[in-house]
């Protein structure tokens, strides 16, 4: 074989052999620093908190013998509606379009094709409250201005960053507890934290909507009592911890 060949042969021998050699430095590496029992622990944080945010989806169904027709009554009625809510303290930032159609309305006879008997417009709106002492108010206002469908209303917070935290922090300690707990458990101790991964902050799911379509006026004398109650925030964590 000439020295060019030889030369090849044995650079493509080495090359093959180092990965393995390789993985076996790196899982001697790790074995090396991590000699003690692994123990992994999920825990979940939980903190509950008052609600400052309202958001409520309202909007206005109109109807017309055109498809045109039932827009325009709707554009009118909606307007009012919008104009409302801008009064009652809803920023107009915090008023967003959700919804937009028209459809055909019909009338079925035994026998006979569907006939259309006019059109139906719907438009809704989404709006955040952010004063919810007025919520109550602020609903009637709008129906009182035309709106004539409440699809429902949810509570949030406005930044629930600093509560995801303390779901955090609940969420490590209870960890720590535990991993102390089965450490005590099995003769050991906790010499320190591997490895920590996170599962994700939620929500409670909101109410289930209020199925409120074709709402008439609300009486004047009488404001729509709410009760924003309390929303739990939680976060999951997992834990790996080394025990000796």
């Amino acid at each position: 074989m000439s020295r060019p060949l030889a030369a090849a042969a044995v650079f493509a021998a080495l090359s093959a052999a180092a990965p393995q050699a390789v993985a076996q430095d790196m899982s001697g590496h790790a074995m090396h620093h991590m000699e003690g029992t692994m123990l992994t622990i999920s825990a979940q944080g939980r903190v509950v908190s008052r609600p400052d945010l309202a958001t409520m989806q309202i909007g206005v169904v109109a109807q017309g013998d055109t498809a045109s027709a039932a827009l325009q009554a709707n554009a009118r009625q909606m307007s009012q509606t919008v104009a409302a809510l801008r009064r009652a303290g809803v920023a107009e930032r915090d008023i967003q379009t959700a919804q937009v159609s028209v459809n055909p309305q019909y009338a079925y006879q035994e026998g006979e094709s569907p006939r259309i008997t006019g059109y139906e417009a719907n438009n809704m709106v989404t709006a955040k409250v952010r004063n919810l002492d007025a919520l109550g108010r602020t609903m009637d206002a709008a129906v009182a201005a035309g709106g004539n469908r409440l699809q429902g209303v949810s509570f949030s917070l406005d930044d629930p960053d600093p509560v995801l935290d303390q779901a955090r922090q609940d969420a490590m300690r209870k960890a720590r507890a535990r991993a102390q707990l089965y450490a005590q458990a099995a003769g050991l101790s906790v010499q320190r934290i591997i490895a920590i991964s996170e599962g994700g902050g939620a929500m409670p799911m909101p109410p289930m909507p209020m199925a409120m379509a074709r709402m008439e006026m609300a009486d004047a004398a009488a404001v729509t009592p709410t009760a924003p109650g309390e929303i739990e925030t939680t976060i999951a964590v997992t834990v790996m911890f080394e025990l000796r």
